[in-house]
Parts: structure tokens; sequence; C-alpha cells
């Protein structure tokens, strides 16, 4: 692949960044402003790198490709309520979503309220979470409108589709603290919402009276803490708790609703770890790796005198080989969901803890989990069966009810995409000896062909053995997926994650760079083969990758990446997350750290391999300026003849409130990247079920 057309020039200027003292230069600052300058620069690069990737391409047919791909993907979950069950449903093609309210979880039903845009031609608004009350009486929903998962809360009444006046007006940052939480008894509900504009990033915990106003809830939550709060509560419990921390949550207060007198005071406070559960009874029980790595299941008695102490808790399920990860309350049950080597596992506990039961899955793949364990506890009612969906790398997204009690799962929603590959284990070693597991999807004919790594590494997220419609269109234009299980991520449990956390956050490069290795020593693939994409921090990952060890590459594509650690210290919600998983600021010697794995400050004059950068222009978490700086630095110091690509699409974030058709157009034109640049074999449908 070549770029025809010269890049938009990218003026320098002598601007320098002091961070506790260090002083770093940045001679693209200029790019991290919303002028007029720049947003004409993003569209030059936008229509340059469009024409590029498909070049001798028919562009139609990679978005067919695309569409059929995404037929499988994932479905939201209806959400119980009142005997009824409430589900968003999206027409094909990107059409107004409406909601349905049905007795079946995805029975034909009646339509509860179509949302349309307000403007011709504008995207429908996107459903970022849904919430109806526990007498299935009136309806919460978040909506977003521009792709950046900022959404604001709509109330609407069921029997008659109404709007209802006097919703509350903060705009909610993103749904990571799972929407609203209602009071058991439907007059209220709880929410996490900003204090001001999102990019001062100040939250707060509200409290919102239907037919009342909306005030402040004075939660206890550590003083100047910017994490991230859920309130929850349970029919038939008198008590709420309120999770604290996004990644690693725990029950950080409590209060007693039976006595409106009575305050929140904290409850488990000073702990490190994770303790991620419900309230049942007057017992918070929890998966906790306190004392357990790989996890356990604990009750901490709602009333105790010393929540913290974990001698005081009551150990329901011990650590074993699995990882355990979330609890589901479902009727008088609860449904632990573990990781077993990633792979998915479903027991069943007793409201005392005891295991009753397994729930056989389809395959060997993934359930459908929130990003975030905090989102995971947003359960809202529990209804008396388990609705999951569930898929695996080669087979799309099903959506099965299990009934306690019964031995098979019933198909509610059946896979629409089987792709004609098959599925393998493997392990490379990292240089400190440890194994760094992944797996190969490739036709299964098995004839060579071009390979893609996707890997992520971070945060305590596990990269899950699921189905994904970009990279499942990649294998079926004839390429090989490596998804990579690298240290930093959730998928082996807490010692795993902290392998490659703050001050060991280079282990995960490390680890990718083993496994490239190993593929390139097994013969899997060449370099002139391999490829690389990741997201977020895993579009971090790519960009280390690209300026540590260019030679490895063929080509790398970070998505809606993280690329300028220094510049997020100025950003509030990136210093939270910089400070959180990286290092400190205010210390000369941790910013001589973040500089050593900032690829915006790794850049060198060198031979690179082809890079094509794609973002979001409404992306609140890895703003598109980051994007623009590191290519228009790469692109002034590229001495090979390989092209560095930018498009930033307008009306698109980070990923979850992105348009369906903007999402169509953002992985068609990844997937011709991939297809130009490693000579695919060619675009073809995957195979229906």
């Amino acid at each position: 692949m070549t770029v025809t057309a010269a890049y938009p020039p990218a003026r320098t200027v002598e601007v320098f960044e002091d961070v506790a003292g260090v002083r770093v230069p940045d001679p693209y600052r200029w790019l991290e402003k919303e002028t007029q300058e720049v947003r004409q620069w993003q569209r030059r690069q936008a229509e340059l790198a469009t024409a590029a990737v498909y070049a001798g391409q028919d562009p139609e047919a990679v978005r067919d490709l695309i569409r059929a791909c995404d037929t499988g993907s994932r479905p939201a979950l209806p959400k119980y309520a009142s005997g009824r069950w409430f589900r968003v449903v999206a027409p094909p093609g990107g059409s107004a979503p409406t909601v349905v309210v049905a007795d079946e979880p995805f029975g034909d039903g009646r339509k509860v309220v179509a949302l349309a845009g307000s403007e011709e031609g504008e995207h429908p608004p996107v459903v970022s979470w849904l919430a109806p009350a526990p007498d299935g009486r009136v309806l919460a929903l978040g909506l977003c409108t521009d792709g950046s998962e900022h959404n604001t809360i709509r109330l609407v009444d069921v029997a008659s589709g109404r709007q209802l006046d006097g919703a509350p007006e903060q705009i909610l940052h993103s749904a990571w603290a799972g929407g609203v939480s209602w009071l058991p008894d439907s007059t209220g509900f709880y929410f996490f919402a900003l204090t001001g504009t999102p990019e001062e990033f100040r939250q707060a915990v509200f409290l919102h009276r239907l037919g009342g106003g909306t005030e402040p809830e004075p939660i206890p939550v550590g003083e100047g803490s910017r994490e991230y709060t859920l309130v929850q509560m349970s029919t038939g419990s008198r008590w709420a708790v309120a999770a604290h921390r996004v990644g690693s949550p725990i029950p950080v207060a409590v209060r007693d609703l039976s006595d409106p007198g009575t305050a929140w005071r904290p409850f488990v406070t000073g702990c490190t770890g994770t303790i991620a559960g419900h309230v049942v009874g007057d017992c918070y029980i929890a998966v906790t790796d306190v004392g357990a790595p790989r996890g356990r299941v604990v009750a901490i008695p709602l009333d105790a005198a010393d929540p913290g102490d974990p001698a005081g808790w009551t150990e329901l399920v011990p650590e074993g080989d699995t990882v355990l990860r979330s609890l589901t309350p479902v009727g008088e049950h609860l449904y632990l969901s573990e990781f077993d080597r990633t792979f998915a596992r479903v027991r069943i506990l007793d409201r005392s803890g005891a295991v009753t039961g397994e729930v056989p899955l389809p395959g060997r793949g993934a359930l459908a989990a929130p990003f975030f364990p905090l989102t995971a506890l947003a359960t809202g009612t529990p209804a008396a069966d388990f609705v999951f969906a569930f898929s695996t790398l080669t087979s799309s997204w099903g959506v099965y009810r299990h009934r306690p009690g019964e031995t098979e799962p019933e198909t509610l929603m059946p896979p629409a995409v089987v792709l004609d590959a098959v599925l393998e284990e493997g392990e490379a070693f990292a240089p400190d000896g440890v194994a760094v597991p992944y797996h190969v999807v490739r036709g299964a004919g098995g004839e060579p062909a071009p390979v893609l790594i996707s890997a992520y590494g971070a945060a305590n997220v596990p990269l899950l053995p699921q189905y994904q419609p970009d990279l499942a269109a990649f294998v079926a234009a004839g390429g090989v997926l490596v998804q990579a299980y690298l240290r930093g991520g959730g998928e082996f449990g807490h010692d795993w994650h902290l392998a490659a956390h703050r001050e060991r956050k280079h282990v995960r490069d490390a680890d990718l760079v083993a496994v490239a290795e190993h593929l390139l020593a097994t013969g899997l693939t060449t370099p002139d083969r391999l490829a690389l994409t990741g997201g977020s921090d895993g579009g971090l990952m790519c960009g280390i990758a690209v300026t540590r060890r260019p030679e490895l590459w063929r080509a790398v594509l970070p998505r809606a990446p993280l690329l300028d650690l220094i510049g997020g210290t100025r950003d509030p919600y990136l210093d939270f997350v910089i400070r959180k998983a990286w290092a400190d600021p205010d210390d000369p010697a941790e910013v001589r750290r973040l500089l050593e794995l900032s690829p915006y400050q790794l850049v060198e004059p060198g031979v690179f391999p082809a890079v094509y950068l794609q973002a979001g222009a409404t992306d609140p978490r890895c703003r598109p300026w980051h994007a623009r700086k590191f290519a228009a630095r790469l692109q002034a110091a590229q001495r090979g003849e390989a092209p560095i690509l930018l498009h930033v699409f307008e009306d698109a974030g980070h990923g979850a409130a992105t348009a369906h058709d903007v999402v169509v157009a953002q992985d068609a034109e990844w997937l011709a990247f991939l297809i130009g640049t490693l000579g695919l074999p060619g675009v073809s449908r995957p195979g229906p079920t």
C-alpha cells in the first residue's frame, strides 16, 4: 500500500511541558486544540486515509463483509421487572431504536417508546443503559447523541409511552456506574453523574425522587476520590451499599433504608483488592481476591462492627483452580461466573453459598459481561431465570436461558454466524520465564495466511475468547487471528493483573514481543505478514510496539488510542487514570518512567511499518489529539516507504456509544487497510449457522 498524495503539513512549535520539574518538548501541542486549522488538517488526513486503504478494492464489498459479520454482534440483554422483560430493539441499518416490553425475554411484546434523532439526518440516539423500576411502571433510559458516552436520563411511563417531566438534568459521564439504581419501592433512584462539565471530570452520587427533586447523596467515599460509585439495593432487604472503584470495586459504605434518620456509614474502606457482590438479606455476598488471588466467595454481615476485618467474613466458596469473576442474583440463587484458562464456566449457588449445580455452556467461549466489574453489579431486579449471552472465537453471540434445577439451558436466540475456522491454543514464554497464553483462529483448511495479533493486558480487564465482528471479518477475509492474554489483564486473577501494573507496566509490552517472536520462530508467520491491533490502553501498547520494535511488524493499527502519557496529565480524566494505573505525575522519577512508555515521546526518525490510526472526534477518554499528535510526529519521522495514516471519525467516541453506521464505516476501513497491506486472499462472507 502506498500514499499517492503528500501528507497534510504539520507545523511544529516551541512548546515544553514541565511535569514535576521534568521538561518535555511537545512540538505538536497545537494539534490538541479543536480549532478550524486542526479540523481542516484532520479532515484532510481522513480523506487521504480513506483513499489509500480502498485503493484497488471495492469498498462496498468490504462493507458487506463487515455487515455480514456484524449480524452476530453481541445483543443487549433484556432487563427484568415485575414479571416482564424490557429490551432495546435496533433495526438493521442504524435506524432509530425502540424499547419493547414483553412477557418473555425476546417475546414480541409491545413498543414502549421509539427513539429517533431530533433533526433530520442526525444519528439516532444510542441507549447507553436501560433500567425499569421494580414495579415496572416507569422506565429510565440513558441516551447518548454524539458517540461520546455522555448520556442524559429520560423517564418514560410504561403504560402510555409518554415521556415524564422532571427527569434529572445532570449528565452521566458514561454507563460505567450502571445508569440508575431504583429504590425497592420504585419511588426514586440513585445515580452517579457529573457535577460540572465533562472536561472537569468531577462526579457525585445523586438521589432523585419521582415527582420531587434531585439532591446530592453524601456517601463517604474518601476525600478527593474521582472513582466511580454505584449504589446497590435488593428487594426484601433494608440495606443499601455503595460500591466504589470501577476496576476493583469494594463496598465502601452502607445505609439502613428502614430508618430514614440513619446516614451512610463507612463499611470496607482500607482494602486494595476487590470485593464485588450483592446485597443478600443482611449480608453482602461477594467475589473477592482478598486472601485469594484467583478469588473466593465470602459473606460479610452488613451490621458487622468491623467489616474491614476478613476474619469476620464467612467463606462460602474457597479459592480453586479457576478464576472467579462475578456473581449474578437469580431468584433465590446466585450464578457464579468463572474463567477456566480464559474459557467461561458458570456454577450455581444457593443463598447459603452451597454449590448446587453447573450450567452446561454451548462451547468453549465467553459469557457477555460489562467491561468493568463495577458495571456488572448493576443487575436491577433479579429474575427467576438466568438469561445470558454466549459466544466463541469462531461462532457469534447466542442468547440462552437457564432455570435453576433444569439440566440444559434453553436457546432463546441462536448464533447468526459461524466461521469456517478452527481454534487452537498456544503459549509463549516471556523473558522472565512466565508462560503467556494465546489462541489461534485460522481457516479450517490450515493454509498459511497473514496473522493479526489482538491484545490488551491492562486495568484488570479480561480479554475474553468471544466473538468480535471486526476480528471475525478479518478471519473471513482469509487472515489468521491470534488473541494474546498478556499480563496486566484480569484473565488469570489478581497476581496476573499486578504483574504488569504501575511500575511493572513494561511487562505487558515484553509479553507481547514474546508472543510475536514465538509466532515467528515457530513459522506461523513472518515479519512481512504480521500485524498488531489494540484499542484504548491497547492502542498505547500498539504505539510502544511500533516505536520500540518496528521491525517485528508489517502493520500496526491502534484504535481509540492513548499515546501521550505526559500530555494526559493535563486532562482531568486521564490524570485520574495515570495516577491510578501508571505513576505519580508529581514525582520526577515517576515522570521519567512515564517518558519511557509514552509512544508520542518515543518517536525518533527511523523505518516504521504501515500504521493506521483510528480515533473518534468525541472520545472523552482517549481524546483524538492523542492520535493526531502521534500521527504527525510519526509521519515526519518515517524514513521508510510504508504509509502512516490517520482517520478521526466524526460522531464517534470510545466505542460504547458510537452509532451503528459509523461503526460499520470504521470497521470496514480498518479491515480494508489490513486486506491491502497484508495481501489477504479476498473478501468472502462467513457461513450462516
